[in-house]
């Protein structure tokens, strides 16, 4: 009977280093498969979020004057100079454009929004801020996670135009 329970102890014995093994492969399976459900999460949280700070932008553009674009950038932001968890999309990656009422990109912006409200009274209105465009383009997805390094996705570009009646024109 001895003899039985040394060899089941033996064997026993030789198997403890089995389970660290079969344990590591799992953990590491399992965290993978982990934190690329967290990156394609964020993924998502930052595609959805491009529209919406694109629209905050153009909002934040047609209610202040053209001197305050940084003001306007920081708050389509969320009051950062990032996007919460998503630092692809930053100030930089925001483009706010001044249009004409034909829609065309103003080479000249007027001085005031006094000088912009004569602008745009005057028949036919010349110079006048008419339309705000802005647009993110250019932001690329890249993981926060070291586990996926060379993954990188290009972020859609997003425009919104939004009529600047706030700055004096009016869409008839």
């Amino acid at each position: 009977m001895l003899k039985i329970i040394k060899i089941f102890h033996n064997t026993d014995r030789r198997q403890h280093g089995a389970a660290a093994v079969e344990f590591s492969i799992v953990v590491l399976l399992l965290f993978v498969l982990l934190f690329g459900i967290l990156e394609f999460g964020r993924l998502i949280y930052v595609f959805n979020s491009v529209q919406e700070v694109t629209r905050r932008a153009a909002r934040e553009a047609v209610v202040r004057w053209v001197d305050q674009q940084s003001v306007i950038k920081s708050l389509a932001l969320f009051g950062g100079g990032s996007l919460p968890a998503g630092a692809e999309v930053n100030t930089a990656s925001i483009n706010i454009e001044y249009l004409d009422s034909d829609e065309v990109l103003l080479v000249t912006l007027p001085t005031s929004p006094g000088d912009n409200i004569t602008k745009c009274l005057s028949d036919p209105p010349i110079g006048c801020i008419a339309y705000v465009r802005v647009s993110i383009t250019g932001a690329t997805y890249v993981p926060m996670v070291s586990l996926f390094p060379y993954f990188s996705v290009a972020i859609p570009a997003s425009t919104v135009t939004m009529p600047a009646e706030s700055m004096g024109y009016s869409v008839n």
